[in-house]
């Protein structure tokens, strides 16, 4: 089992940055390629961004490209969001997960955290 633990969320203006930490816990973090999803109301769940195992390759979603960056530290077991030029359309519940190799698929990821709230006012 792994356990994830999201924090840093909050409200923000547009044009705003956030940062976004998820601790991990219960296996070697480094064994797991790690993942950020977002899910608003009356949304599905979406991508947001992934880094692999070693952290040397990252995915992002269209979205979001260019303005959020992900980032992990082994040694901390934590997986970061830097979140930057933010958009009232970035606001959701953003939710931190692991898997064994990088996806953009939630359906990929079996362990997740309980996610931080994330609110951009326009």
């Amino acid at each position: 089992q792994v356990q994830l633990v999201e924090s840093g969320g909050g409200l923000v203006q547009a044009g705003g940055s956030l940062r976004l930490s998820c601790a991990a816990s219960g296996r070697t973090f480094s064994n797991y390629a790690m993942g950020w999803f977002r899910q608003a109301p009356g949304k599905e769940r979406e991508f947001v961004a992934a880094i692999s195992r070693s952290g040397g390759d990252t995915l992002y979603a269209d979205s979001v490209k260019g303005r959020f960056d992900i980032s992990r530290g082994n040694a901390k077991n934590t997986v970061y969001l830097q979140m930057n030029s933010l958009k009232p359309e970035d606001t959701a519940v953003y939710y931190c997960a692991s898997s064994s190799d990088s996806s953009y698929y939630p359906r990929d990821y079996p362990y997740w955290g309980q996610g931080t709230q994330v609110t951009v006012s326009s």
